[in-house]
């Protein structure tokens, strides 16, 4: 029977485009990725049926719990309005009550008796209280058996009545507050009575024509409100709760047995429950009933079987994956090796037994210039040789096919395909084959045109260095720490010291018998351990060392380094320094003696002044010895007077003989020695010295200094000088200007300072009212040989700056003014404290002597 038209139109009909897309793509799969595949759809398909059966599952649990939690929002909205419609009622109820109250006089047994008649229609209220305006209780009406005035904890207020205390009373208040203000009845907070009952009150306001009369106060247990009010069907179907707004538990139905938990609700629904004001809410509780997909035996039994599969179609796929492993190990090991070669910069050449080139990477095609196909299968001579070199380069390469290739490698000219010539180092090892049989030879070869010039330079520079090390007039040492070695000597070191280390040592001023011998090198290194790198970050300070068998000085610097074999090294850098010593000695003793003369140019300054000084002792003697004289003669002297007279006369000789000691002690020559000196006993001396010039010029002075001063580290006949100095230049300025005696008169301080660029420091000043210094005086003041007086040296500030600084302090001078004019003028010099007696120094609390 011949076919329908239209089974004959769709028979002509291609395939789908998809399918085809399909199919084209399936045949451009590999063997091994469409067994992959085939394996991989059943276990696809068994996944997906196992997906599908839990997501069935999971729809018909989630659609089980959104009926159970409708059913709990249904129970919770039908309980709260069971309780909100019999808290309204009480509300009207007791709004009767107050009405009463108010139309007819007040009446406190009218009150307890509508009380009590609403307590017995309304069990779920505890008590009602009839308040008075001013918060005191009129009367009180309770449930059966609960007894008010007996409550541990009551507030007794008036007529006898009370009311809970603490969180209670508070509550209360806020309520009692509340509905006065409003006008309208007012829910309390739940709170705890005295008996520990959880509570809430409704207060209803009495008003008479808008005048607050007093209050009715209805009192709830919550227990009761869920034990009464709650529907018996909601509470058999779900949990009810009444909760505070922060989620205080007050009642509910159901309610746990001492010392357990109710399991957690997974449905939970609040709202609020009070007519006015949200201060509690009733909370509806639900759990799952159903035993979900744990216990559901057609599930598993399907899982069973859907794992069974799966570990079925993983064996197959296990076997699969490991021959598809180890193919793609096969074509990985290929390629990579491949790709090592073709990336590495050093060129490979491979060689058969008879010379033959059978291997050349692209790094060697890229050297040479010449391609893979003209060099695979040459003989030797290879087309990379220098034409004038072919009898070198077969040489070694005979020696490469013998073996005796050098394992250093060997050095060869190698020609590019364009006539460049460049250095290489080739490397030959035998190749062999998995038998163990050697086939041929192997050659590494890398360009070393780079690397050989710089090795050059090196050299070059390494000749420059070493010739300017020669050409120092400084020794230059380098000595191996651990083997006492010296490594390195240049000509001024060989000049002085020979080849021999001993002269290392004696500048670094080591014992070189206490450093290990070459003997013992085999023996563990005593400064094995020492930390190089530490050692080599740190210098050393200069100093300067004296060779007592050449007569020389030396400035030596040492440092550690590491030498070019990794060995720790101390280098030494001597400089010979003797003419700068002797020039510096040459100048101690030219200023020893110039301080020596400026002390004896003072002492000659103030002879006529010493000489009036010794004058009156000397005629005070004079005058005692002729009056005894006279009197012994005359016999008219008595022994006690005699006594009297000499006593006298050997007072005046001590006088003298202090004043000619002092000058003796100052102007005698001494080498200059520092210690410890007080400041006050340096003041001393030289202001005794200096009363005697002082005095001639009719000049006074003051004296400050202070108490608790620290020692100081001086040379104190040089700081004498220096006080003394100033002292007389001062005395003279005044007395050269002729000033009047109010201004005749010289300061002398000594206290402490500290300055952030001198630290602690010790400071005298010397302060007049003399004319002052002018300023082209000023700039010029301690230049040597400098006076502005007409038989000065000029060398007395000079040497008073050297012994200062000499002290390592500072000196200075400058003019006071008074209203724009010159008042005197102040010299000061500081003395540094040591660091260790800083905390000796006191408050600047002077000694004031005049």
């Amino acid at each position: 029977m011949e076919q329908p038209l239209s089974s004959r139109v769709t028979a002509r009909i291609p395939l789908p485009g998809t399918r085809r897309l399909f199919g084209r793509w399936w045949r451009r799969q590999s063997p091994a990725h469409q067994d992959r595949y085939a394996t991989l759809a059943p276990l696809a398909s068994v996944l997906l049926f196992l997906a599908a059966i839990i997501s069935a599952f999971w729809y018909l649990r989630n659609e089980e719990f959104e009926r159970e939690g409708e059913a709990v929002r249904r129970d919770t909205e039908i309980a709260q309005q069971h309780v909100r419609l019999r808290l309204i009622e009480n509300e009207e109820s007791l709004g009767r009550i107050a009405q009463d109250l108010v139309l007819r006089d007040p009446d406190r047994s009218l009150f307890q008796r509508n009380a009590a008649d609403l307590i017995r229609e309304r069990p779920e209220i505890n008590r009602i209280y009839w308040l008075a305006a001013n918060r005191s209780v009129v009367s009180t009406q309770s449930a059966n058996g609960y007894r008010v005035d007996d409550e541990p904890g009551a507030v007794v207020l008036e007529h006898g009545m009370s009311l809970p205390k603490e969180g209670a009373d508070n509550s209360s208040e806020a309520a009692f507050v509340r509905a006065r203000k409003i006008r309208e009845p007012v829910y309390s907070s739940a709170f705890a009575d005295s008996a520990g009952v959880n509570v809430l009150q409704v207060h209803v306001p009495l008003m008479v024509r808008n005048v607050f009369l007093g209050m009715v106060v209805a009192e709830y247990s919550t227990g009761s409100l869920i034990r009464f009010l709650i529907p018996p069907d909601v509470s058999n179907r779900h949990a009810i709760s009444l909760l505070t707004t922060k989620g205080r538990l007050l009642a509910s139905t159901v309610m746990p047995m001492r010392g357990q938990d109710l399991p957690k609700a997974t449905i939970v629904h609040d709202v609020p429950v009070l007519p006015s004001g949200d201060s509690l809410l009733l909370r509806g509780q639900g759990y799952r009933t159903s035993v979900g997909l744990i216990g559901n035996t057609l599930f598993w039994m399907v899982v069973a079987l859907s794992m069974l599969t799966v570990w079925t179609l993983f064996g197959t796929w296990r076997h699969v994956r490991r021959r598809s492993q180890m193919q793609s190990a096969l074509v990985s090991e290929a390629n990579f090796r491949r790709a090592m070669e073709n990336s590495m910069l050093t060129g490979m050449r491979a060689m058969d037994m008879e010379g033959r080139i059978t291997y050349v990477n692209p790094a060697f095609c890229a050297m040479t210039g010449f391609g893979e196909s003209e060099l695979i299968g040459r003989m030797p001579p290879f087309p990379y040789w220098p034409p004038d070199r072919h009898d070198e380069i077969n040489r070694l390469l005979q020696q490469e096919l013998q073996g005796r290739s050098p394992s250093g490698g060997i050095e060869v000219k190698v020609m590019r395909k364009d006539g460049e010539m460049f250095d290489a180092r080739m490397y030959v090892s035998p190749l062999i084959d998995p038998k163990g049989q050697q086939t041929g030879w192997m050659t590494s070869m890398t360009n070393i045109t780079e690397a050989k010039r710089i090795r050059d330079q090196l050299s070059a520079s390494h000749e420059r260095f070493t010739t300017v090390l020669e050409g120092l007039d400084a020794a230059v040492s380098v000595l191996s720490v651990q083997q006492g070695e010296l490594l390195f000597a240049n000509r001024s070191y060989r000049l002085w010291f020979g080849a021999d280390a001993l002269g290392h040592a004696l500048l670094a001023g080591d014992d070189i018998e206490a450093m290990p011998t070459t003997e013992h090198e085999d023996s563990v290194e005593s400064m094995g351990g020492l930390p190089t790198q530490e050692l080599t970050e740190i210098g050393s300070d200069p100093r300067e060392v004296l060779i007592e068998p050449l007569s020389k000085w030396f400035d030596v610097r040492v440092r550690y380094l590491q030498w070019t074999d990794g060995r720790l090294a101390q280098m030494l850098i001597a400089t010979d320094v003797t003419s700068r010593r002797n020039a510096e000695t040459l100048a101690a003793s030219q200023s020893e003696k110039a301080q020596v003369t400026s002390r004896l140019v003072t002492m000659g300054e103030m002879a006529s002044s010493v000489a009036h000084e010794l004058n009156q002792p000397l005629t005070a003697i004079a005058n005692y010895c002729n009056g005894m004289v006279s009197r012994v003669k005359n016999d008219a002297i008595e022994k006690d007077d005699l006594i009297a007279a000499l006593e006298k006369t050997s007072k005046q000789a001590q006088r003298a003989g202090q004043i000619i000691h002092r000058i003796r002690a100052f102007v005698k020559r001494s080498e200059p020695q520092r210690q410890e000196a007080q400041a006050q006993t340096i003041i001393d001396d030289a202001v005794d010295l200096a009363s005697i010039e002082l005095r001639r010029r009719k000049v006074s002075i003051h004296t400050y200094v202070a108490q608790r001063l620290p020692p100081l580290m001086v040379d104190p006949i040089l700081i004498e000088q220096v006080v003394l100095n100033l002292l007389k230049n001062a005395a003279e300025a005044i007395d050269s200007a002729d000033l009047p005696a109010a201004r005749r008169s010289i300061e002398l301080r000594v206290v402490p300072k500290r300055s952030a660029e001198e630290g602690h420091v010790i400071e005298f000043s010397v302060t007049d009212m003399g004319p002052g210094i002018q300023p082209e005086v000023l700039a010029r003041l301690y230049e040597a040989f400098f006076s502005t007086k007409a038989e000065g040296l000029g060398i007395g500030l000079s040497l008073c700056r050297s012994i200062i600084e000499s002290h390592r302090g500072r000196i200075r001078a400058e003019n006071l003014y008074n209203a724009g004019s010159v008042s005197g003028c102040c010299f000061a010099f500081t003395l540094p404290v040591e660091s260790g007696r800083i905390e000796a120094l006191p408050s600047p609390n002077p000694v004031v002597t005049s």
